[in-house]
């Protein structure tokens, strides 16, 4: 966990440009600018509209619009309805990420939400918090950002993969498996969970016979399925994004489909479509691979509302944890009296815990203007926020895919770390 003095020393820490290679860690440099605030909290987004993640795109989008027309509904913050949002597509790519943030940023938003993947937050985040505004991503989950040097301006409400790895591991270990393959992007999501689950299996007293990371843009995989194959394994886990399609087609191929060993994944490859990307003809290919996630789906009640909202969504993943960054947002505002992000980010962590508990943000208003200290518990389930901005617990998913190819929820459990 990050020490007391990141969130204390707000306007101390600085950021400069990102360089352009994932897994830069942030530096300091000239203090972040203050912003005053003009009484509107304006956010934007910056999420997959298009590219590999693109399936998680509008469950996102479509959250943080539900989020902002409840909040909308219950006479906005400090008065005033909060206005569109500005748009912004991380599309994959670095630099696409990258000119997005800044054409977000440059419309005068208090707040931004996104991006999607880790690495995209991290093509952007130094030109976000060195401005002095406030970055929330609802998927983050790269262990990178806990110690990140983001002068008290970036948050997440998704889970560390230091909390997601032993859930993981425990699944594995749950089904028996006691030689397992590790294989991973060469990111800060891969690397991050992939190092968490192996220190969770070897505790558990499995084997890692191969732990390895690759290139997500290579054209083939067969180096990878090879020496998956080469080691026999009993249990392979895959963490990918849409790549892990070609990987999972490779070990099927091998003789290491989910019918043969086990098969896992992450929230990466948590997506109803996987099935039919890796086999067309017979998604019942993959039935009985299981995995792990930030929970989407256990609040049924904001399931059922968001899908009144947006009716078209398939997708879930992750939309609970953008909700709940919105809201935190807006709870923070009103506790600061005042959208200046330099002001509210100091109240980010306090409206998460340590007061009285409300779960909405209309409850939670009236607490805070009859001067309470509140203690928000989101959709996605309690905050609990630590120093450095994140969650202090998560509620994980293990998911499967039926004899069908369809996806399944199987159960969710409660991973928590040093407070």
């Amino acid at each position: 966990m990050k020490t007391p003095i990141r969130r204390s020393a707000i306007f101390t820490s600085a950021a400069v440009l990102l360089l352009a290679a994932c897994g830069t860690s942030g530096s300091s440099g000239a203090a972040a600018p203050e912003k005053d605030g003009d009484g509107q909290l304006k956010f934007g987004y910056v999420l997959p509209e298009t590219g590999p993640l693109a399936f998680l795109g509008p469950p996102q989008i479509q959250s943080m619009k539900f989020a902002i027309t409840a909040i909308n509904a219950d006479g906005g913050v400090l008065g005033k309805p909060i206005p569109a949002v500005v748009s912004g597509d991380e599309a994959g790519q670095e630099a696409v990420a990258a000119q997005s943030a800044d054409r977000v940023l440059n419309s005068g938003v208090d707040a931004i939400i996104g991006a999607a993947a880790s690495g995209m937050s991290l093509a952007f985040i130094d030109r976000v918090t060195g401005d002095g505004v406030v970055q929330c991503s609802g998927s983050n989950t790269a262990p990178t950002f806990t110690d990140y040097d983001d002068g008290g301006f970036y948050f997440r409400t998704a889970p560390s993969d230091a909390l997601q790895g032993p859930i993981l591991a425990k699944t594995v270990l749950g089904d028996g498996h006691k030689r397992v393959a590790l294989v991973a992007r060469a990111d800060d999501y891969g690397k991050g969970l992939l190092d968490a689950t192996k220190k969770a299996l070897e505790a558990g007293g499995a084997t890692v016979v191969v732990s390895e990371t690759y290139d997500p843009k290579a054209t083939n995989y067969d180096q990878v399925v090879q020496k998956v194959k080469n080691s026999k394994p009993d249990a392979t886990v895959v963490i990918a994004f849409e790549e892990g399609a070609q990987i999972l087609q490779g070990l099927i191929e091998a003789g290491l489909g989910p019918d043969q060993i086990g098969v896992y994944g992450a929230d990466g490859l948590r997506s109803e479509e996987l099935p039919a990307l890796v086999s067309p003809k017979n998604p019942a290919r993959l039935a009985g691979m299981k995995g792990t996630a930030p929970a989407s789906a256990a609040n049924k009640q904001f399931v059922t509302e968001l899908k009144k909202f947006a009716p078209s969504l398939k997708e879930l993943q992750f939309a609970p944890q953008v909700f709940d960054c919105v809201t935190t947002i807006a709870l923070a505002a009103e506790q600061a009296k005042s959208d200046d992000p330099g002001k509210f980010a100091k109240e980010m962590v306090g409206v998460t815990k340590d007061g009285e508990k409300c779960n909405s943000f209309a409850a939670c208003k009236k607490l805070i203007a009859a001067g309470k200290d509140i203690d928000y518990d989101g959709v996605s389930g309690p905050l609990d926020f630590t120093d450095a901005g994140e969650p202090g617990q998560a509620t994980i998913e293990v998911y499967t895919y039926n004899d069908k190819g369809q996806l399944q929820t199987l159960r969710t459990e409660v991973s928590k770390g040093q407070q």
